[in-house]
């Protein structure tokens, strides 16, 4: 009984702990348990992945194409100390069981690769894979939390799809925000938001990526095998992963240009 009526008075006490947080540090502890429930410091030193499986994508939520996908990233080492706003991620998206072609996204360019040659990827389409890479709540947690004018703003607690969430913004120097929905008992990442404008209509997208099927990839490291992002409530692109590894020692090679690649011009 005694015992009993200290964890009670314990849990009195933390009570009011936990709800005297302001939402600045609320947001953080939520960051940082979904850092912990993804690897922890064995997330932070993923050197590489590669995810495979299928992938589909969507004109107004309606199938347009599906393949056999590939996807290899590789991290980048950051400056140091940290320049907010900086990409430092290289990915290679291969399709077709033969990877017949290729588009590769770096810190430099992009470049779809087929059998023709190379042809440099549409400027809004290299600067949206930008943006994309530096609202991304993985590569936020993975290559962004040193960087300086970094905030986490908590909106509470909420329910998303029958599940209990906590809401954080996370702001960069450059005002650049994401909104991430993380569980309240896994403390994963389930939900993203963020708004771009849109140059050819003058207004805003809003952009939705949807994480879900965590498993252990290797070395404690958490990452999700199924991922859905949408526009403006249409579905437009779906992956689901049959395999996905980490830390296999990627030829840096594997995201450069083919030696001797005919360049073809870009087409905007």
């Amino acid at each position: 009984m005694r015992m009993l009526i200290g964890i009670l008075l314990a849990g009195c006490l933390l009570a009011p702990a936990r709800g005297a947080e302001t939402a600045e540090e609320r947001g953080r502890r939520v960051v940082n348990e979904a850092l912990q429930a993804l690897g922890g410091d064995a997330f932070r030193r993923m050197q590489d992945r590669v995810e495979s499986g299928r992938a589909y994508s969507f004109y107004r939520s309606e199938l347009s194409g599906l393949s056999v996908a590939k996807i290899y990233t590789h991290y980048l080492p950051l400056p140091n100390p940290p320049v907010p706003g900086t990409v430092a991620v290289r990915e290679r998206e291969t399709f077709g069981k033969e990877e017949y072609s290729a588009v590769l996204l770096t810190e430099e360019g992009a470049w779809e690769v087929t059998y023709r040659g190379a042809r440099p990827l549409p400027a809004d389409r290299y600067a949206n894979f930008k943006d994309s890479t530096l609202r991304n709540v993985f590569y936020i947690l993975r290559q962004r939390l040193d960087e300086p004018g970094l905030t986490f703003y908590s909106r509470g607690s909420d329910m998303y799809e029958n599940r209990p969430v906590e809401i954080v913004d996370i702001t960069d120097a450059n005002n650049l925000t994401v909104t991430v929905y993380f569980g309240q008992s896994d403390k994963l990442p389930v939900r993203q938001q963020f708004r771009r404008r849109n140059p050819q209509f003058k207004d805003f997208d809003t952009e939705v990526t949807i994480f879900a099927k965590y498993r252990d990839v290797g070395g404690g490291v958490k990452w999700p095998y199924d991922i859905r992002r949408e526009r403006n409530g249409d579905k437009i692109f779906e992956m689901f992963a049959e395999s996905v590894v980490i830390d296999q020692s990627l030829p840096t090679n594997l995201f450069d240009l083919p030696v001797g690649v005919k360049m073809l011009p870009r087409v905007d």
